[in-house]
């Protein structure tokens, strides 16, 4: 099908994002926690963000599903249903460090078609099809392609932290952070947009939830990385995922993780 249309509002939808968080980034705001027994933060701007986001969709694809990290579902069992994290990385913006991004992506029949993360601090997108990825930013746009790296021990691994993982997802995760050659905390979605730019080369996580990496994944798919959950299943769930930029490398990563 042509999504030409729906990538050209991509661009709208992060541009209204941008207009309702920028104001509060990097300025003393309250924050809130949506877990009572581990921080858990959002903010005024996250709220905001995703209305903005879903006024939009309602406006220009009324019969469109959208399921957002802060106002929940509706109609999620529609044919084509917009996914919305509008701050991925609240931990890092309440902090005033740029390294999150609003997250925008569109499932069609269940399927990621177009996915979207803008840094709205920082000018950046970066977007892909599944088929194609590209950016836009400081120096000009241009495509995106992942580097070619077929052994762990020449990897650059990244994970948003540690504390994320259960204590059996842990010890996983450490077997396959010993073999490489640097591994870096942090950067939530970034660490994705940047395997998708060809400087990063594993991104591995746990206990995501849909909207942090259905957004994701036509950008490293059409960057030409690989998305799955650790079992080599789809990623659409969330859950344990790792994101690899060339396939070989994520043969070894998940052939690591099931030891």
């Amino acid at each position: 099908m042509d999504f030409s249309a729906e990538r050209a509002f991509l661009e709208s939808l992060a541009d209204a994002a941008a207009a309702a968080i920028l104001p509060h980034f990097r300025t003393v705001l309250p924050v809130d926690s949506k877990d009572g027994h581990r921080f858990d933060p959002v903010t005024i701007a996250d709220r905001a963000a995703e209305t903005a986001m879903r006024d939009l969709i309602a406006a220009r694809f009324p019969d469109d599903g959208i399921v957002g990290e802060e106002h929940g579902t509706l109609n999620d069992g529609a044919e084509r249903v917009w996914v919305l994290d509008p701050i991925d990385g609240t931990r890092s913006f309440i902090a005033g460090l740029p390294v999150w991004g609003v997250l925008i992506g569109l499932l069609h029949r269940g399927r990621p078609v177009l996915g979207m993360m803008a840094q709205p601090f920082t000018g950046e997108r970066f977007g892909g099809d599944g088929a194609t990825a590209w950016y836009t930013g400081p120096g000009g746009p241009r495509p995106l392609r992942t580097r070619a790296c077929g052994d762990l021990a020449e990897a650059v691994l990244f994970t948003t932290s540690p504390d994320n993982f259960a204590p059996d997802e842990l010890s996983a995760y450490r077997r396959g952070e010993a073999k490489v050659r640097l591994a870096r905390y942090g950067a939530d979605c970034y660490a994705y947009a940047m395997l998708a730019a060809g400087f990063v080369d594993v991104v591995i996580e746990a206990g995501l939830q849909p909207y942090d990496i259905i957004p994701m994944i036509p950008i490293i798919e059409g960057a030409g990385g690989m998305v799955t959950a650790w079992d080599g299943g789809t990623a659409v769930h969330g859950g344990k995922v790792a994101a690899s930029g060339d396939a070989r490398l994520h043969d070894r990563v998940l052939a690591v993780l099931g030891e």
